[in-house]
């Protein structure tokens, strides 16, 4: 892969979690989250991105929103269960994304925030149209999603690198 490969990532939000008497980790997926999730996998499928690689944090609202996503996209990719994704900071997910293999060109990563708004706002130093304004707007809602294109390595990945393709929220 030369150092201009293009590549995306998709940065999803979890669905809308119920508040059951569990620990945080262990929360699942409210009804309004189990009828976003295909929602936001449908119009995740509809951008035509063929991902390489999904990386879905190990609480149980992302791996729930996952599995529900998934079954809207024409092929499902590799995924990782990464628990680091749990309640990491804007530091720890660029550092995550900067080990992403060099041969895969389009990742997914199932989040919380507020950590994917943040990753999103961050990696963009430019965006397509209003979709920056729209996204700080709505404020990264549940099964929200962001499109973020960059030019080269995995390991470059930093502050401003990329372009924000396309902002997605559901109920907007």
């Amino acid at each position: 892969m030369s150092v201009d490969t293009p590549r995306r990532i998709v940065l999803l939000r979890h669905a809308k979690a119920d508040w059951p008497q569990v620990s945080d980790h262990e929360r699942p997926l409210a009804e309004r989250g189990r009828t976003d999730a295909p929602v936001a996998g449908r119009r995740i499928a509809e951008t035509g991105i063929s991902f390489d690689l999904a990386l879905c944090s190990t609480a149980v609202r992302t791996r729930e929103t996952w599995k529900l996503a998934v079954h809207e996209l024409p092929h499902r990719p590799r995924t990782v269960y990464e628990e680091r994704l749990y309640e990491a900071s804007l530091g720890e997910l660029i550092a995550l994304l900067n080990e992403t293999p060099e041969d895969v060109n389009d990742l997914l990563v199932i989040g919380h925030n507020p950590g994917m708004h943040a990753l999103s706002d961050a990696l963009a130093g430019s965006a397509e149209g209003d979709t920056r304004a729209r996204m700080n707007r709505g404020g990264f809602p549940t099964a929200a999603f962001a499109v973020v294109g960059f030019d080269g390595s995995w390991k470059s990945v930093e502050h401003g690198v990329g372009t924000l393709l396309e902002y997605w929220a559901p109920h907007d």
